[in-house]
């Protein structure tokens, strides 16, 4: 039984595609056929998106069709193609007068120092990711788009960061989530310590110095949260700022210079509206724990094999 990861909410899918000797990866989520109203938010400083622009609650297309997160940088941003080649096959997109045109929207992570810096996801990745998604639980840790990430590099060195999900519901009002934790700074535990990293909090605060040097490494956390209540473009744009917020809660410091964090909200917009407080709240408690999800299920796996 699914009641604990995204794909608990009703039409939504995950698949992954990992590279366990390169460490990096893709993962796919897959929409219900007519698309999710979606918008995103990028506040870290170095971003790697593809499709960005289109998801400005301004901007004329209101649905996309699937999200991609991947590995391997701005290389990685290929993945798309493969995907968008299934939802073509398929019949799925955007109507336009000749053909319907799947929007996939993108954001990658930096994940070139970990394994082989030559090894990027690619479209038949993303094509694979996608062909393979599934509304079982969504497989966390040490895959997908997780597989290279690491997080705590402030203070020097690292921990796994990897791939978390998570299911929530409160009074009848439920989201998912899905992080990718490839942070500079450490992650935080439900009490504010030091759950992933080398002890920035600390050190911050004048306990230590950190010495982590600005280009050594490139970093960035990814989160997708989803529900199937209502939502116009808009709305999910403010969704997804506050799902940024969240990721200021669990991972300090967040948003640096060396960080491209991106956060997208998308909405099947099967059932009503929720109370806006409500599903807020939910939103970064959802990106808060899958976050929190990602670091322990992947400081408890070996390196994929």
């Amino acid at each position: 039984m699914n009641n604990s990861t995204l794909t608990a909410v009703p039409g939504f899918r995950v698949g992954h595609w990992t590279d366990p000797v390169g460490l990096t990866g893709c993962t796919v989520l897959l929409c219900p056929p007519e698309g999710a109203v979606a918008s995103g938010s990028f506040l870290g400083p170095s971003p790697g998106t593809r499709e960005g622009v289109l998801l400005s609650p301004e901007k004329k297309v209101e649905r996309v069709h699937a999200l991609l997160l991947t590995g391997g940088s701005a290389f990685g941003l290929g993945a798309a193609q493969g995907v968008v080649k299934m939802l073509e096959e398929r019949g799925i997109g955007h109507e336009t007068p000749w053909a319907r045109v799947p929007i996939v929207p993108a954001a990658v992570i930096y994940d070139l120092g970990v394994g082989d810096a030559r090894a990027r996801p690619d479209a038949a990745a993303g094509e694979h990711a996608a062909r393979t998604a599934s509304d079982d639980p969504v497989r966390r840790g040490r895959i997908g788009a997780g597989t290279g990430a690491t997080a705590g590099k402030y203070a020097g060195g690292g921990v796994p960061g990897g791939l978390g999900s998570v299911f929530l519901e409160r009074h009848g009002v439920s989201v998912g989530a899905v992080a990718v934790v490839n942070a500079i700074g450490d992650v935080l535990d439900e009490q504010g310590r030091v759950l992933a990293g080398s002890g920035t909090v600390a050190q911050v605060a004048g306990l230590g110095t950190p010495n982590f040097t600005p280009g050594d490494v490139e970093s960035t956390t990814l989160v997708a949260v989803v529900t199937e209540h209502a939502l116009s473009k808009a709305d999910c744009r403010r969704f997804a700022d506050a799902a940024q917020c969240a990721l200021a809660r669990v991972i300090h410091p967040s948003h640096t210079f060396w960080d491209g964090d991106s956060a997208f909200m998308l909405s099947s917009a099967v059932k009503p509206a929720a109370d806006p407080l409500l599903l807020g709240a939910l939103v970064q408690e959802a990106v808060c724990a899958a976050v929190r999800d990602a670091v322990r299920m992947a400081g408890h796996q070996e390196r994929p094999q």
